[in-house]
């Protein structure tokens, strides 16, 4: 036991701007700073040192490597080398919150051998949420891209978010500006699988009284309301090549040019775009342009299908049922085989297909808990292990494989799909057709 910490360690951690924390050989806490203290709700006063580094930041009567995890504790105790994980701790309400570990080796004054711990917040879970609580989850896919979103979030360089259709890249876009030096200005969402022609630009860059058939008033475009904060351009691969040269042309120079005007304005804007499909391909056959490929994606980010971070399915399951159950007065609840049979499905529609089979769940459920049966799941179950095995696919691949099991779910009905995909029937219809499906 340690009764008070050696002064010149203190004063040492207390110059850190981060929480920081000192743990002895038997996981007690030898010193911490202010800022560790104020992350886990403990006061001035309060006794820390002696006390188990797992029962202060992760609530637990045992080390957490007994649970899987990886101890950066006990790493650098077996290693005596520089150690980084991301982890979840739970701050002083029990909230949890990601968080980057730096942990090193220490040489105490009596030459006892010690872990110092830098840790860095990525996000808690107020940060992460929204209407479909996406990117709920503390599997080792998911950490690794929100520790990812945050970095990147401090730059101002043009991020392009991957994945397959609903895996959470808007929120992921909010994430970023939610953590970036922009977060106090606007934020504006633009659907590029919609726009085409005249209605690009009048919805990027607004338009003037008469500047087409039917044009009545002014009308500002999305590109100068986001002045001073972040566009974010949703499905951008599925933008014309003239359409692609206008918006390659404002992000060069800040500068518009509403419709039917004269004179050009700027704005100042950081951008955020998201594809499911394979941009690199489309440059290489002449699809999209190489210079707007390479303005968009100085920084990429792949976001994990669920299938890739199976464990957090259980915990977004229950958070989508809560929401559900809330919006409809019903108090319906998922039965452990029910859990299991979602652990084990492909979800080729990812998170908006599973929102979608809760929904029709709790409309099907009788009894107050939801069965197998109700999640009207069909096929055999897929072993985690054969995804774990296999070489990743491509997005192309993954995509025409989500669509054609769909279609044969929903007996070719376009509607369903289109809406378990996230995207619009016109969208599903230009797909259908690229991969030659009827």
């Amino acid at each position: 036991m340690h009764p008070t910490p050696d002064p010149v360690i203190q004063s040492l951690i207390d110059a850190q701007e981060g929480p920081f924390v000192l743990i002895d050989g038997d996981y007690r806490v030898v010193a911490a700073n202010t800022a560790y203290r104020e992350a886990y709700g403990l006061g001035a006063d309060e006794p820390i040192v002696g006390r188990r580094c797992y029962e202060v930041s992760h609530h637990l009567d045992h080390p957490c490597h007994l649970d899987g995890e990886d101890c950066p504790h006990r790493r650098v105790f077996e290693t005596q080398r520089q150690h980084v994980v991301l982890h979840t701790h739970y701050d002083r309400s029990g909230r949890a919150e990601h968080v980057r570990i730096k942990g090193h080796p220490v040489a105490g004054p009596g030459g006892e051998r010690l872990v110092g711990e830098a840790i860095t917040r990525l996000a808690g879970t107020e940060d992460m949420d929204c209407e479909e609580m996406r990117l709920i989850g503390n599997s080792p896919a998911l950490l690794r891209a929100v520790d990812k979103l945050t970095q990147v979030a401090q730059s101002d360089l043009g991020i392009l978010l991957l994945g397959e259709s609903g895996v959470g890249k808007d929120l992921a876009a909010r994430y970023v500006h939610s953590r970036s030096p922009r977060r106090e200005g606007p934020f504006q969402v633009v659907d590029c699988s919609t726009l085409n022609g005249e209605l690009f630009e009048s919805e990027i860059f607004g338009h003037e009284p008469g500047a087409f058939t039917g044009c009545v008033g002014r009308k500002q475009g999305l590109f100068e309301l986001a002045d001073g904060g972040t566009l974010f351009l949703d499905e951008v691969g599925e933008l014309p090549l003239a359409m692609q040269a206008k918006l390659l042309r404002a992000l060069e120079s800040g500068q518009f040019r509403r419709l039917g005007a004269e004179e050009a304005g700027s704005a100042d804007v950081r951008v955020v775009t998201a594809t499911n499909r394979d941009l690199a391909a489309m440059v290489r056959e002449g699809t999209f342009r190489e210079d707007l490929y390479y303005r968009l994606a100085c920084i990429t980010i792949q976001l994990p299908s669920l299938r890739e971070r199976r464990e957090d399915i259980p915990a977004l399951a229950e958070a989508l049922l809560t929401r559900i159950n809330r919006a409809n007065g019903t108090h319906c609840t998922l039965s452990s085989a029910a859990l299991e049979r979602l652990s084990a499905y492909d979800f080729p529609g990812n998170i908006r297909e599973l929102r979608n089979i809760l929904q029709r769940a709790v409309a099907l459920c009788s009894g107050g808990v939801i069965g197998v049966e109700e999640l009207g799941l069909e096929g055999e179950s897929v072993p985690v292990e054969r995804y774990r095995a296999a070489a990743p696919p491509s997005l192309r691949e993954l995509e025409l494989r989500s669509i054609q099991e769909l279609l044969e779910r929903y007996e070719g009905r376009r509607k369903p799909v289109a809406e378990a995909l996230g995207m619009s029937e016109r969208t599903l219809y230009r797909k259908l057709k690229r991969y030659g499906l009827n």
